[in-house]
C-alpha cells in the first residue's frame, strides 16, 4: 500500500498542478488548486503543436514496437530452438548491453552510422537505433519460448512446415501473452525517449516528437517559465500510455502471475 501511494502521489501531484496558474504552481502553497485553469490544456496543445509532435511520437514508438518485436522474437525462436557456431557468444553480448550503459558514448558513432545510410534527417534513423537496443525484449520472449513445447516444432515440420513457417504460423500466435508484455515495455520506451529525437530533429522542427516538443513548453516569448503548461502537456503524454496498459494488462496480469506460480 505504502509503495502504491509513493508511485500514485507525483503523478496526482502533476495532474492537480496541471490545473494551477504558474504563480500559484510555482509558490507550492496548496495541493488543490485554488482556481481551476482547465485553459491550460488548451494551451499547451496550441503552444507545443501537439498534433504534429504526437503523431510523430505515434510512428516513432509503434514502428520501434513492431521492429522490436519481430527482431527480438526472431532472435529469441533461434537461441532457443537451434544450435549455432557463436550461440553463448551472441547471448553474452546480449546480456552485456543491459549491464553496461554507455549512454551518450555512442550518439556520436551513432549518427555518423545514419549520416552513411543517409537517414540522418528521417525519424526512421531514430526508429532502427531504438530498435537494435532490444536485448532486454530478446530476454522476455527467450523466458516465454522456453515455455513453449518443442514438439509443436517437431510436429510442424513433419507436416512439412518449414522453420520460419513453424515460427510465423504456430510459435508465434502461442507467444501473445509474451509479446504483449514486450510491446508495452518497448513502447513505454519508445514514447519517452528523449535523447535521440532530440539529437536528430534539433535543426527540424516539424519531426520533433513529443518528449522534444514538451520541453519547449519550459519557456514562453518573454522567457518566462511555464512549468503549468509542462504539467499540462506532461499529463496529455501519459493517456497514450495508459491506453496502451489497457490492452497489454491481460498478458502483463499473465506474466505476473506464471513468475508468482513459478
Amino acid at each position: 500500500m505504502v509503495l502504491v501511494l509513493f508511485t500514485i502521489f507525483p503523478v496526482l501531484i502533476a495532474l492537480l498542478g496541471s490545473f494551477k496558474s504558474n504563480a500559484e504552481l510555482t509558490a507550492g502553497a496548496t495541493i488543490l488548486p485554488s482556481t481551476w485553469h482547465v485553459s491550460n490544456y488548451v494551451e499547451a496543445w496550441k503552444q507545443a503543436g501537439f498534433s504534429r509532435f504526437t503523431w510523430n511520437s505515434l510512428f516513432v514508438s509503434l514502428a520501434t514496437t513492431f521492429g522490436t518485436l519481430l527482431v527480438a522474437s526472431m532472435a529469441a525462436y533461434a537461441v532457443n530452438r537451434l544450435s549455432f557456431p557463436g550461440k553463448k557468444l551472441f547471448v553474452a553480448i546480449q546480456a552485456s548491453t543491459m549491464f553496461i550503459s554507455v549512454g551518450p558514448l555512442v550518439l556520436h558513432p551513432q549518427f555518423k552510422l545514419m549520416v552513411s545510410l543517409n537517414l540522418q534527417t528521417s525519424l526512421w534513423g531514430v526508429v532502427i537505433l531504438l530498435v537494435s537496443g532490444h536485448a532486454y525484449i530478446f530476454f522476455i520472449l527467450l523466458a516465454f519460448f522456453s515455455t513453449i513445447p518443442r514438439e509443436m516444432d517437431e510436429a510442424a515440420k513433419i507436416d512439412g512446415s518449414s522453420l520460419f513457417g513453424t515460427y510465423w504460423r504456430i510459435i508465434l500466435p502461442l507467444l501473445a501473452p509474451g509479446l504483449g508484455v514486450a510491446a508495452l515495455f518497448t513502447f513505454r520506451a519508445a514514447w519517452n525517449e528523449y535523447i535521440l529525437p532530440l539529437v536528430f530533429t534539433m535543426s527540424q522542427v516539424d519531426l520533433q516528437t513529443l518528449t522534444v516538443g514538451l520541453a519547449n513548453l519550459r519557456y514562453g516569448a518573454s522567457a518566462a517559465a511555464q512549468t503549468h503548461y509542462m504539467m499540462a502537456g506532461a499529463c496529455l503524454s501519459i493517456l497514450p500510455i495508459l491506453v496502451i496498459y489497457v490492452f497489454a494488462n491481460k498478458s502483463f496480469m499473465q506474466m505476473t502471475a506464471g513468475s508468482i506460480k513459478g
